[in-house]
C-alpha cells in the first residue's frame, strides 16, 4: 500500500527571538534561516522517512523556491509527480518566529497552493493508496473532491484540521479519522477554552465523533488521546528538550499515516507517531526535523 498526501508546500523563513512580539511590538531576530515546509510537504516527508511509500499532491511556483522544495522532497523519498508547477503564482511562503521556549507564531502566504483545486484533485493519481492524508492548507474544494472520489473508497481518509478553518467544518464528516490539536479541538467542539487535561480532551472528542469515525486529539508534550465508538486510547507524552516545535503536529500526522498504512493497530500507531513528534521538536525546522524510523524505534525502546 502507500500514503497519498494532499497539502501545502512552502518555503519557511524562520526567525529566532528571545520572546515572541506582542501586537505592535518590534523585536530583534537572533538568526534567520530558510527551511523546507508546508503541512503537506512536512507530513509527506515524515511518512517517507518512516518507511512509507508516499505520493504528494500539491503545487509550487515556477521559481527557485519551487525547485528547492521539489529537490528536497525527492531526496526525502517522496514521489512528486503529483506536484504541479504553476506559472501564475509563486511557491508558498511561511514566516515563522520561534522564541527561547520553542513556541512559535506563523503567517502563511499560500501562493501556488491556492491554485490546486477541484479539477486537479479530480485527476490526481490515487492508485494503491491505503491512506489519504490531508489538512486545511489544501483547498477545501480539493479535499472534498479527493475524499468523495470512488477511488478513495478503499482508503483510510485522514483529515488534519490545521489550521482550524470554520468554513471547512462540513468536510469533517467525510473523513474516517480526524486529527486535531487542542486549539482546533476547542474550535470545532465549540469550547470556550482549550481542554485542560486528557479527560476534557476525550469528552470534546466524543462530541465530534460520528459512527465509524475516529477522532484523535494531540496534546503536545502531554501525548494524545483518541475516541472510536466506545473505545478510548491514551498515549502519554514523551518529554524531550524542545528546540523548535514547528512541524511537530505534521510529524505526528505523517508518522501515524505511515504506521496505519503498514498495518499497525491504532494504539501502536499512536505511540509510534507520538515518539516521532517528540524527536522532531529537538531540532530546527519543519520538514527537515522529521526523524527516521531507526530513531523512533530507539526512543520507543527506552519507554
Amino acid at each position: 500500500m502507500s500514503v497519498c498526501v494532499l497539502g501545502g508546500v512552502n518555503l519557511d523563513h524562520v526567525a529566532q527571538v528571545a520572546d515572541l512580539p506582542r501586537p505592535g511590538e518590534t523585536v530583534a531576530s537572533r538568526s534567520l534561516a530558510q527551511f523546507p515546509g508546508g503541512k503537506g510537504a512536512n507530513q509527506a516527508v515524515a511518512a517517507a522517512r518512516l518507511g512509507a511509500q508516499v505520493r504528494l499532491l500539491g503545487a509550487v511556483g515556477q521559481d527557485g523556491a519551487g525547485d528547492f522544495m521539489l529537490d528536497f522532497l525527492v531526496r526525502a523519498g517522496v514521489e512528486v509527480d503529483g506536484v504541479r508547477r504553476e506559472g501564475h503564482a509563486p511557491t508558498g511562503q511561511a514566516f515563522i518566529t520561534v522564541d527561547e521556549a520553542a513556541r512559535n507564531m506563523i503567517v502563511v502566504a499560500a501562493g501556488a497552493n491556492a491554485l490546486y483545486g477541484a479539477d486537479a484533485a479530480r485527476t490526481a493519481d490515487l492508485a494503491g493508496a491505503g491512506v489519504i492524508l490531508t489538512q486545511f492548507e489544501a483547498t477545501l474544494a480539493a479535499i472534498e473532491v479527493l475524499f468523495t472520489r470512488p477511488e478513495a473508497g478503499g482508503a483510510l481518509k485522514i483529515l488534519n484540521t490545521a489550521p482550524a478553518l470554520a468554513e471547512g467544518a462540513h468536510l469533517l464528516a467525510l473523513a474516517d479519522m480526524l486529527i486535531l490539536n487542542e486549539t482546533e479541538l476547542a474550535s470545532f467542539a465549540g469550547l470556550d477554552a482549550e481542554p485542560a487535561n486528557a479527560e476534557a480532551a476525550i469528552a470534546a472528542a466524543r462530541s465530534l465523533v460520528r459512527p465509524g469515525q475516529t477522532v484523535l486529539a494531540t496534546l503536545g508534550a502531554a501525548g494524545a488521546v483518541a475516541v472510536r465508538g466506545n473505545e478510548v486510547f491514551v498515549v502519554a507524552g514523551l518529554r524531550q528538550r524542545a528546540v523548535d516545535t514547528t512541524g511537530a503536529g505534521d510529524c505526528f500526522c505523517g508518522a501515524l499515516a505511515a504506521g496505519l498504512d503498514r498495518g499497525l493497530a491504532l494504539p501502536a500507531a499512536m505511540a509510534f507517531a507520538n515518539a516521532a513528534a517528540a524527536l522532531s521538536v529537538t531540532r530546527a525546522g519543519a520538514a527537515a526535523s522529521m526523524p527516521h524510523a531507526a530513531e523512533v524505534e530507539a526512543l520507543l525502546a527506552t519507554v
